[in-house]
């Protein structure tokens, strides 16, 4: 009687090794299959985009005046003077398009990363990083230049209300008015939009690793703000130069990216290029703790929401 308990286990084994050979490779197919599926794309785009619309538009509502100050130090000229007043002027319009924007960005940024990466080796994931992120900025920019141009010259105090410039700067300038400065715009925001997500997400990298755990949200917070404040300092005389030419309106003083270049050098020096740095390091150093604290916790929301054999976001 003991032999038969052998013999059966024997062949209990032998048909759970043929199952289990067999096994792998239609678990493999699943897999695979399910991650080119196009419904995972569009999940992953439809996430980034609602936790990209959340963060933006905290962001924008929480830190306005100092984008406001930084805006106004950069458009005068000369010696002259800031007003102090109307620091939230034109918020409300300026959320109408950083909210589709924002959802545009991290809705194009986060699949284009994630394919990236798949691509990539391993140890080029920062190139990875540094294309999504100017993908992103480059498909985002058809709303970001208009939603710029009316808010900096609300903020200058060349109109009242967004639909007012709106139908002014279209009625001087053609519809081209609203995108005016488009390529100065694209000069400053892919560099920064490639270079502020790259640093974010190669020290969230870093510190996993040395962790060995994932980030808390004061955690990323803190990456966030320091990825936001050393891309903002870096990119501040690109910064001046495209808010020169979107707040010149119909004057047009400044022909060209390179015009605009030697004629501040020539009138104010090459120290004009730095106004508003103060400010912009500040306003975008806080505001990188605050959007990439709730891009991340909105997105960490939206995974739990998920059903569980669902792929990470991250």
């Amino acid at each position: 009687m003991s032999v038969n308990p052998k013999i059966e286990s024997q062949d209990t084994l032998k048909h759970k090794i043929s199952i289990s050979k067999d096994a792998p490779k239609h678990h493999v197919a699943s897999i695979s299959t399910k991650e080119d599926n196009p419904f995972n794309f569009v999940r992953v785009l439809l996430e980034g985009a609602v936790a990209g619309a959340a963060a933006g538009v905290v962001v924008e509502s929480a830190l306005y005046p100092l984008d406001t100050i930084k805006t106004r130090l950069q458009a005068v000229r000369g010696g002259g003077q800031i007003i102090l007043k109307g620091l939230y002027s034109g918020l409300a319009g300026n959320l109408a398009g950083v909210l589709p924007a924002s959802a545009i960005f991290i809705g194009v940024y986060e699949p284009t990363k994630q394919k990236l990466l798949k691509i990539c080796p391993e140890n080029l994931s920062a190139l990875a990083h540094l294309t999504a992120g100017a993908v992103g900025g480059a498909a985002s920019s058809i709303i970001r230049v208009p939603t710029e141009v009316v808010k900096q010259r609300m903020q200058t105090g060349h109109f009242a209300s967004a639909p007012d410039a709106v139908r002014l700067i279209v009625a001087k300038e053609g519809f081209k008015g609203l995108f005016a400065g488009y390529s100065s715009f694209l000069l400053r925001d892919l560099p920064f939009d490639a270079i502020q997500f790259c640093i974010y997400e190669q020290l969230r990298i870093g510190y996993k690793l040395a962790a060995k755990r994932n980030l808390s949200d004061p955690e990323n917070a803190v990456i966030g703000a320091f990825a936001g404040a050393i891309t903002g300092a870096v990119t501040t005389p690109l910064d001046v130069i495209k808010t020169r030419l979107m707040v010149q309106g119909s004057g047009n003083q400044y022909k060209s990216i390179s015009h605009c270049v030697s004629t501040i050098l020539k009138e104010e020096g090459p120290s004009a290029f730095l106004k508003g740095m103060g400010p912009r390091v500040l306003w975008i150093g806080i505001g990188g703790s605050i959007f990439f604290g709730v891009l991340e916790k909105t997105k960490q929301l939206l995974a739990e929401r998920r059903p569980t054999d669902s792929n990470k976001l991250d």
